[in-house]
């Protein structure tokens, strides 16, 4: 079966950098868009930054754009977020996402699959 598995995560002090990686198994991954989505307490998953198959093309939330960089490894089937000046409104469940479908994965009703999240803490 699908499985996409996040690691990463911690607790970072603001201004810091972290790292998200996302590796997939149970897919063709170079055949699916690839995304980051959120989830902070008490608010809906939001959308954070896409990546196309071949990694050409990508997409970011203004909130994080200059701020963090996705990019993905077709040979190693992983997805990565590279998050850097993090600040506390960045505290979240950061999820993986492939969705199947023509568009880069940026809404979350077009995502077929979904990883179980690591929690991302910035402390101020």
């Amino acid at each position: 079966q699908v499985q996409l598995v996040e690691s990463g995560g911690g607790l970072v002090q603001a201004g810091g950098s972290r790292r998200l990686s996302c590796a997939a198994s149970g897919l063709t991954f170079s055949n699916y868009a690839m995304g980051w989505f959120r989830q902070a307490p008490g608010k809906e998953r939001e959308f954070v930054a896409a990546i196309s198959r071949s990694g050409s093309s990508t997409h970011y939330a203004d909130y994080v754009k200059g701020r963090f960089t996705i990019s993905r490894d077709n040979a190693e089937n992983t997805l990565y977020l590279q998050m850097n000046s993090l600040n506390p409104e960045d505290t979240a469940v950061y999820y993986c996402a492939a969705d199947g479908g023509p568009y880069l994965a940026t809404s979350v009703p077009s995502i077929d699959y979904w990883g179980q999240g690591t929690q991302v803490t910035v402390s101020s």
